[in-house]
């Protein structure tokens, strides 16, 4: 199945004041992996761009408000399944097409990436 990697332990939840305004757009440098929301909300949003669609126009055709949409390509909402397979049906993808190219666009990051834990 290939190498086990050691993981860094998550460090205790940041104070309310020591929290960043917005997530990173990029994979954290400080040494703990992304979340798996942060990951497939950046390879959504590479996707629409890339097909030229809006965030509105892929909502619409998903089900979802586009406030949602933007929420999860910004990494700040973890969709359940179903709306992840209707996210990722508006862009012409499966939802495990979005999980190989998490784990691809991983292998170049200076960290592991966990998608499950």
């Amino acid at each position: 199945m290939g190498d086990v990697v050691p993981l860094p332990v998550r460090r205790e939840p940041l104070q309310e004041q020591d929290r960043p305004a917005a997530p990173a757009r990029e994979p954290r440098r400080d040494g703990v992996e992304p979340l798996w929301r942060e990951s497939a909300g950046r390879e959504l949003r590479r996707q629409r761009q890339a097909s030229g669609r809006r965030l509105i126009d892929v909502a619409d055709e998903a089900g979802v408000s586009p406030q949602y949409l933007s929420e999860v390509e910004r990494g700040l909402k973890d969709p359940s399944s179903e709306l992840l397979a209707a996210m990722t049906g508006a862009l012409g993808l499966s939802v495990a097409g979005l999980a190989s190219r998490v784990a691809s666009a991983g292998k170049s990051l200076p960290t592991p990436l966990c998608l499950a834990a």
